[in-house]
């Protein structure tokens, strides 16, 4: 890099970085309040929730960082051009390349990013952060239960005790099992301890009342189609325990959801997990998600070295040209989303994912090579322009 590339690429960096992690704490902040009830209401301390909520962080960047890098190379060379430094640039014979070098170098940078957090630190953190929401929701129910509140354990088991002693007793317990399919169970009772095993939490109730819905087989007498009648079956009980864990599969183990695994995990899963065929499709577009994604990045920048370094002459009309830069990057991103829908559900759309990473940076690439190929009247820059020779006239 020359002296003059290492001054714009100094500005470019730090505010890459100022850009960057600002609008990730932003991000960071809005979607951590989902969590503060684990802080508020579930007596968790802060530090895990500092520690929870920070494991999201890769992700985000991978998200903002090629943003981020449009965001500012743009607005950068923007100043640069309204300070006329471009101005004196180009008097000292800098092209269009020489011009975009630094923001190329910087885009680089964010690219080899992108895949160091899609390939390795996003599915790391995210494996974590699910293994550890997984853990809190399921088998630390001993802290999540709080006294006088009905407390949901998975979407299937409501626990409520009236209150609670100060060796940890818990006094008029109300549960609600719905995990075992078409036989709802609700137990009341007088007192109860949890106690922790090797397979999560247990709490073990005392002089209660345990009422099952159950099926009944249809009377031999019964008309075709008639719904199946239910029984209620009461129980009395002195003690009787109920397992507060609840497992993602019958042997236990976590489902883990295409975020959370690897790229050799997504492209080639384990057969003996027989993952069903719908979710093998999610993994295939998720892999090429993660390997054109941060080609973006460099996109973005060429997109934007484009939009400022083409007809950056023109007394008017730079805030249209910058508007117009920016809408671009919104409809390639929203395109993004749908091309990345869309290959979820059927494989053979997986083409569109590169394309949608590809193109819009071979177009910029054409644009600031001159537009080669189209009419001199319909170039950027050209139009409403007279040779000097007839201005001077």
């Amino acid at each position: 890099m020359t002296r003059l590339d290492r001054y714009v690429f100094r500005q470019l960096l730090l505010a890459l970085l100022a850009v960057t992690v600002g609008l990730a704490a932003l991000v960071w902040l809005t979607q951590s309040l989902r969590f503060i009830e684990l802080v508020l209401d579930r007596g968790l301390s802060f530090l895990v929730f500092l520690e929870l909520t920070g494991l999201l962080l890769p992700s985000f960047f991978a998200v903002i960082l090629p943003i981020t890098t449009f965001v500012v190379i743009l607005f950068t060379y923007a100043r640069l051009s309204a300070d006329r430094e471009l101005v004196v640039m180009r008097a000292a014979g800098l092209s269009h390349w020489r011009l975009a070098r630094p923001a190329v170098a910087l885009a680089l940078l964010s690219v080899g990013l992108c895949y160091a957090l899609n390939l390795w630190l996003v599915p790391a953190s995210q494996a974590a952060f699910r293994a550890w929401q997984f853990e809190i929701r399921n088998q630390l129910a001993a802290i999540l239960l709080q006294e006088g509140v009905f407390s949901s354990i998975g979407d299937e088991l409501t626990v409520y005790a009236r209150y609670r002693d100060r060796d940890g007793t818990l006094r008029g317990i109300l549960i609600h099992d719905a995990r075992e399919k078409g036989a709802p169970v609700t137990i009341l009772a007088e007192a109860g301890r949890i106690t922790p095993t090797p397979h999560g939490p247990r709490v073990t109730l005392e002089n209660g009342v345990r009422q099952q819905l159950e099926r009944v087989p249809p009377a031999a007498d019964a008309p075709p189609g008639a719904p199946p009648a239910m029984r209620l079956n009461v129980l009395s009980f002195r003690e009787n325990s109920v397992e507060l864990a609840r497992t993602a599969r019958e042997e236990g183990e976590r489902y883990r959801n295409a975020q959370e695994r690897t790229l050799s995990e997504l492209l080639h899963p384990a057969p003996e997990e027989r993952i069903p065929e719908r979710d093998l499709r999610r993994f295939r577009a998720e892999a090429h998600q993660r390997l054109a994604g941060p080609l973006q990045a460099l996109g973005f920048a060429l997109i934007a070295l484009a939009t400022v370094l083409t007809g950056q002459f023109q007394r008017h009309g730079g805030a249209a040209r910058l508007f117009a830069g920016v809408a671009v990057v919104v409809v390639v991103l929203a395109l993004g989303l749908m091309v990345g829908n869309l290959a979820a559900r059927q494989p053979a759309m997986i083409p569109l994912i590169w394309a949608n990473a590809l193109l819009p940076g071979l177009a910029a690439l054409w644009v600031l090579a001159g537009t080669p190929g189209l009419p001199r009247g319909l170039r950027p820059g050209r139009r409403g322009r007279r040779p000097a020779a007839e201005a001077a006239r």
